[in-house]
């Protein structure tokens, strides 16, 4: 009996099998679905000197728009990101969020830092995560460290160490930070 069960349920099997491989809609093709229009995200650039600001709207009940600027650095010679510095959209009545990206290999013993030029400050950060993608420090940047970021146009830096405790530099031009930023808080 338990063959005969096997049997029943494997020519069963087949028999639906060839039946929809041979029905009606195996011989005519369905056209593919094309996909909404209105789910499909919608993005834009513009690019202000070495910062693009970047914005996505996201279909839904309401769409939402998020934007950012950001200017990422690439290792000389090759093809691939190395660092990433991301200024979101500024929030009334909050404080700008800057959030800098580095590779995983960086050291949690030290601060992320970024200068506007070798006689600025600066300002610092820890890190605060890890992902397989990087390591992340975010900012709270304040009026008056704004002020000074806007008002620079020239050659700054990030720096970090690495996890054997190396420093590294990394370049950060602010060349059209404060003409992106004044297109980002449009936005």
């Amino acid at each position: 009996m338990r063959i005969l069960e096997k049997g029943f349920v494997g020519v069963l099997a087949a028999t639906l099998l060839i039946g929809s491989a041979t029905g009606p809609s195996a011989q005519q093709p369905r056209p593919p679905t094309p996909p909404s229009a209105q789910s499909e995200p919608q993005r834009t650039t513009a690019t202000y000197g070495d910062w693009v600001v970047q914005c996505e709207t996201q279909a839904g009940p309401p769409p939402q728009k998020v934007c950012d600027m950001a200017q990422v650095t690439q290792l000389q010679g090759k093809n691939l990101p190395f660092s990433r510095v991301v200024v979101s959209h500024p929030v009334k009545g909050q404080p700008v969020r800057l959030v800098v990206q580095v590779p995983l290999n960086a050291s949690f013993s030290t601060n992320v830092r970024i200068q506007t030029g070798d006689a600025d400050p600066g300002i610092a950060a820890p890190f605060a995560r890890c992902t397989p993608n990087g390591c992340f420090a975010d900012f709270d940047i304040k009026d008056d460290v704004l002020k000074r970021l806007r008002a620079a146009s020239g050659a700054g830096k990030l720096s970090f160490a690495d996890a054997g405790g190396h420093d590294v530099t990394v370049p950060l031009s602010f060349s059209g930070f404060n003409q992106a930023f004044e297109a980002l808080a449009r936005e």
